[in-house]
């Protein structure tokens, strides 16, 4: 069923917009939040999050080797039109192609569709599994995860093509992994076991397992129950932490992204995780958990439903079911996207030119700290001279282990070493510097890199902006003096 919410947009709200294209099934989400500042932190943040528009899930769209684009657009104008929302209303949001769809080979033209539709300042991404896995996270396990911080938690995202683990601790994500577990990597006519496709990473595990099948041949209930007890081990290989179980023989393509937790653990002190599920098994997961009927055996043409009750009789991997239950469940991913991949700059930016904005796909090339040494500084600032349409850097404050005149010091210290950089007739003055720092500082180092603007360069500093993982960043038009910030490819 279409959920479409008419509800009363003020002037201070922002729309942001979701969209999820999996393995299996393609959604939308779209949100309203406020804007307004922290009473407590005094940070500029989204407030009073009402999801607006929910669209039924339907089953992604291929084409033999390709995704099918021009339906994938018809169901994003059909969205959009259900929805009362323009191309023109969203203020932040992401798109990501995720699983076997990821690996199309026209994938990234859905990303070129939906900038080209909704706008440059909108993330639109294929194949970034630390990212899906960030994103489901914070999707379904943030809110748990920060009313229990003392304990860490492991939401695994399991969808058509891939699972995603992460792990969080006290509502932050410490390391997030991915491998090709999934429940369409054979597909059957639906009710029957009968093979009517097999993906390449079907195709090694039968290698593994020594079970020859062609298209259009059954399985045996024994070779069905060798498939999903490889994927239940290796579930739970995940969450203890085993990462050589995917360097076994044959089966090392199943490991895309090492999920690495000792580390995370061991550094936090924290006890064994809670275990939570999403995705479209994970939804599978709690529905017989909770003794609600799931359909026979292959009714969704996959191995969908064999996986989440295989769950739910691992001991390993059952321990939180039924007492710690998320809220959002299968639509984790596209909730992620929608309320949590966007972060509101603080109101002291500055902008040598505003017509600068939006920016996309800026590359982040290096991490300074606010008592960087001048060859720090010329270093990250010979790598922004490489990027052809602007850098980024991040700048930490570490303001607990300074006080106010050291920290206005220094402010001032690479502000002048930043101005010295771009003063260089070999920097580039088309190509944007971004500079994102941690403290409401935007102005003020903004002034001191440009030489209160008497320096031509096209600079843009961004204040409040906690630091985040991430290869690249988006930012968008400016709103009421804020600025949406995104980052993505999660390192």
């Amino acid at each position: 069923m279409i959920s479409s919410l008419k509800i009363a947009k003020s002037s201070n709200d922002v729309a942001m917009i979701g969209l999820d294209f999996g393995s299996t099934t393609s959604s939308a989400m779209i949100a309203l939040a406020s804007v307004g500042q922290n009473s407590i932190t005094g940070r500029m943040q989204f407030e009073n999050f009402r999801v607006v528009y929910r669209c039924e899930p339907v089953f992604t769209p291929f084409d033999k080797t390709k995704i099918d684009i021009a339906s994938l657009d018809d169901y994003l104008n059909k969205w959009l039109k259900e929805s009362g929302f323009g191309y023109e209303n969203f203020f932040s949001g992401g798109a990501i192609v995720t699983g076997i769809a990821a690996k199309k080979s026209n994938a990234r033209a859905i990303a070129g569709l939906v900038k080209q539709k909704i706008g440059k300042s909108i993330i639109a991404t294929a194949d970034d599994p630390s990212f899906e896995s960030w994103l489901a996270f914070m999707g379904n396990s943030f809110l748990l995860s920060e009313a229990m911080p003392k304990i860490s938690f492991i939401n695994i995202d399991i969808g058509g093509g891939t699972t995603n683990p992460a792990l969080g601790i006290n509502g932050s994500v410490k390391s997030t992994g991915c491998s090709f577990i999934g429940a369409r990597h054979f597909q059957f006519k639906p009710g029957t076991r009968q093979l009517t496709a097999v993906s390449d990473w079907g195709m090694d595990l039968l290698d593994y397992l020594a079970i020859k099948k062609d298209i259009k041949e059954k399985f045996e209930i024994a070779e069905i129950n060798a498939i999903i007890d490889f994927y239940i081990k290796g579930l739970e290989a995940l969450v203890n932490g085993e990462s050589d179980f995917f360097s076994q023989k044959g089966l090392k393509r199943y490991n895309q992204v090492p999920f690495l937790i000792d580390q995370a653990l061991n550094a936090h002190g924290k006890s064994t995780p809670v275990i939570t599920f999403s995705g479209g098994v994970g939804e599978l997961v709690y529905q017989h958990s909770m003794g609600k009927s799931l359909p026979g055996t292959t009714y969704y043409g996959d191995l969908g439903i064999d996986i989440a009750r295989a769950i739910v009789k691992s001991r390993i991997l059952s321990c939180n079911i039924r007492d710690i239950v998320p809220e959002n469940l299968g639509r984790a991913t596209v909730y992620g996207l929608t309320l949590h991949s966007t972060q509101i700059s603080g109101t002291t930016v500055f902008l040598s030119d505003p017509d600068v904005l939006p920016l996309n796909d800026i590359p982040i090339v290096a991490g300074l700290s606010l008592t960087a040494d001048s060859t720090e500084i010329k270093q990250a600032l010979n790598m922004v001279k490489k990027c052809r349409h602007g850098g980024c850097i991040k700048i930490e404050s570490n303001l607990k282990s300074q006080t106010g005149s050291e920290c206005l010091n220094n402010i001032k210290r690479i502000g002048t070493s930043l101005a010295l950089g771009i003063e260089d007739p070999d920097f580039g003055k088309d190509s944007p510097l971004i500079l994102l720092v941690d403290m409401n500082v935007g102005k003020t180092l903004g002034n001191y890199v440009s030489r209160w603007k008497t320096i031509d360069a096209n600079l843009v500093v961004i204040d409040e902006i906690p630091d985040r993982d991430g290869h690249f960043v988006n930012i968008g038009q400016i709103h009421n003096n804020v600025i949406p910030v995104s980052f993505y490819g999660v390192r």
